[in-house]
């Protein structure tokens, strides 16, 4: 079942589960979309506006998600995000500790010409798109820190590849993953959940689901008693 966070004339704001895309060109795939469209019929007429999903989460990530319910409100959240004017927070579980509480990393992201799965970051502007990635530190384990990430742009994969590229991967990301990285066993997905979105004057929040609770109280306990 998915959690609706927020419903208006205009809006259906939900916590997307982990899993699940949020829309896809095959008809015969399942989609986030989709489930909400059976929901609400109003969206079902945006098929071609992806049912009015106003941005996207990669599969795997959890959390805040707005859908629009009529072509104004599609268009002038979609200018919002354009014009980096929307607000964007995610907790995040990363491999190893950080040096910096607080970081900023800016480059530029293309596919990446060695996996095409994949995207990278580069230093050089030629052909690529600007990204911009800032994280503050919020509690460090042995082997992992969790962090709260804000994003300016919204790229591709870019929270996983910006972490990934200054050596401290998504844990449980298999894409972006390191050789020697070690994940909490019972982590099944990547620990990424995008828990808050300011938007249209609003902001909205999503809790952070048990699952991903589980693992830090884990790492807590397990810290607990190496001490």
């Amino acid at each position: 079942m998915v959690e609706i966070i927020f419903e208006n004339e205009n809006l259906v704001v939900v916590n997307k589960p982990a899993g699940i895309v949020v829309f896809s060109d095959n008809e015969n795939e399942e989609s986030l979309a989709k489930i909400i469209s059976k929901k609400i019929p109003v969206l079902r007429a945006m098929g071609k506006e992806r049912y009015g999903a106003v941005h996207r989460l990669d599969k795997e990530t959890s959390g805040v998600l707005v859908f629009a319910k009529n072509k104004e409100t599609f268009s002038s959240l979609q200018k919002e995000l354009l014009e980096k004017k929307a607000k964007k927070g995610y907790i995040t579980l990363v491999f190893r500790q950080v040096k910096d509480d607080k970081r900023e990393i800016c480059t530029f992201i293309e596919r990446s010409p060695k996996d095409r799965r994949k995207q990278r970051a580069f230093t050089d502007r030629e052909g690529k798109r600007e990204a911009i990635t800032s994280f503050k530190a919020i509690r460090k384990f042995k082997n992992f820190s969790l962090l709260q990430v804000k994003i300016k742009t919204g790229r591709k994969h870019q929270i996983r590849c910006h972490l990934a590229s200054i050596g401290h991967p998504v844990a449980g990301d298999k894409l972006y993953r390191f050789k020697d990285q070690i994940d909490p066993k019972e982590l099944k997905r990547h620990f990424l959940h995008a828990s808050f979105l300011k938007i249209g004057g609003e902001k909205f929040i999503a809790k952070v689901p048990d699952e991903l609770k589980s693992i830090i109280k884990n790492l807590e306990k397990y810290d607990n008693q190496i001490r």
